[in-house]
């Protein structure tokens, strides 16, 4: 039995006699491969091993026997002369394509291997607004293959052909270490988790204390793949925070001066946020899909605003307790878990005559919420 997709079973002579499987569907494909008592040989393209086909049948209790070709991404890479151990590599290919868009939003340089149902020029459309070229490999290994370098907006126009393989890459930051930004290498972004106020560009000490960034960031979860809103921004101290946590990040202010302290701040790490200035009320809507949000200026107005999308999970702080008092019940009402605390550390600060005393910072109120039900 030979099971593959007409394309692949175009290019290959199959033995007299053997029967022909299509692939697709795959889970009927995968029932006729369990019923048959023979050998079975699978096409694959590429490396199989490679978000293929071996971790599906392994999963089935098969041990394939695999003989590999070279990967879409491999090819790619060679065509473009670029070295890609350092790189993410993300697939849109059978799964929900967002992890990988976020992935690209947040990273310097991504591999996204592709499908038919998520393309190009899908994905161009989705990193509208951040500034990225995507250089998209199409029928590599044939001979009409091309190699194509766009900007997003140039990618959703136009069809591309099957198969294909993208390479996104941020054009100012192209040439950095990336494995020290890719997710690939375990552990890797570490060594700046709720650093101190000085340590970013701030004014007239308007940013967000250590201490609440620490417990704001262990409950927004912010990790490679997910797609983090700063609301009412500031300095960009949060959000610049969570990119180098690996999460794509987008703040909004409704100050213009913001603008330059975040970039600032995101330039001095190596990461990229999105930085929209205007009323968060008025800027949402046309926002994509955030996995949390982090709500530090604007008040119970945004929080309507954002209540407004289907949010997995929300933190806001605010400086007096009635207005958190109004915040707890409507989240509650919109169907969120919520928990809540009054933050308020002394910090040691050293005596001119020797020794040190403790002084004590403004209480911030933190809630946190998550949709019922959401693990």
């Amino acid at each position: 039995m030979v099971v593959g997709s007409s394309r692949l079973l175009a290019l290959l002579p199959t033995p007299e006699g053997a029967t022909i499987v299509s692939i697709q569907p795959l889970a009927t494909a995968l029932q006729v491969i369990a019923d048959h008592d023979g050998e079975v040989v699978v096409l694959a393209s590429g490396d199989p091993g490679f978000f293929g086909l071996t971790r599906t049948l392994r999963a089935l209790g098969y041990q394939p026997r695999v003989i590999p070709a070279l990967s879409s991404v491999s090819i790619l890479a060679a065509r473009l002369g670029e070295p890609w151990d350092d790189a993410a590599v993300m697939s849109a290919h059978g799964r929900d394509p967002r992890e990988a868009v976020n992935a690209a939003r947040a990273l310097p340089a991504v591999f996204i291997l592709t499908s038919p149902e998520f393309g190009p020029a899908h994905l161009g459309h989705d990193l509208q607004g951040w500034n990225r070229e995507l250089i998209v490999g199409e029928r590599l290994g044939h001979a009409d293959e091309t190699v194509t370098t766009c900007t997003p907006a140039e990618a959703t126009a136009r069809e591309w052909c099957e198969p294909n393989v993208v390479l996104v890459v941020d054009p100012t930051r192209r040439d950095l270490n990336r494995r020290r930004l890719s997710s690939n290498q375990p552990g890797a972004i570490s060594g700046f988790f709720a650093a101190r106020e000085d340590d970013f560009v701030h004014r007239d000490s308007m940013i967000t204390k250590w201490e609440v960034r620490a417990a704001a960031l262990s409950r927004l979860a912010p990790r490679f793949g997910s797609l983090i809103w700063d609301l009412g921004a500031g300095s960009g101290s949060l959000a610049v925070e969570c990119a180098v946590l690996g999460a794509a990040v987008i703040a909004v202010d409704s100050d213009l001066s913001a603008e330059q302290m975040i970039q600032a701040n995101a330039k001095a790490r190596d990461v990229d946020v999105r930085v929209l200035i205007g009323a968060a009320q008025e800027l949402l809507h046309d926002l994509p899909e955030p996995d949390a949000v982090f709500i530090g200026g604007g008040g119970l107005p945004v929080l309507d605003a954002v209540l407004k999308r289907s949010v997995p999970r929300v933190v806001a702080t605010f400086a007096a307790i009635d207005r958190m008092t109004q915040a707890r019940g409507t989240l509650i009402s919109a169907g969120y878990e919520v928990e809540g605390i009054q933050l308020q550390s002394s910090r040691m600060t050293d005596l001119p005559a020797g020794g040190f005393r403790l002084v004590a910072t403004n209480p911030t109120f933190l809630l946190s919420a998550k949709r019922v039900g959401l693990q």
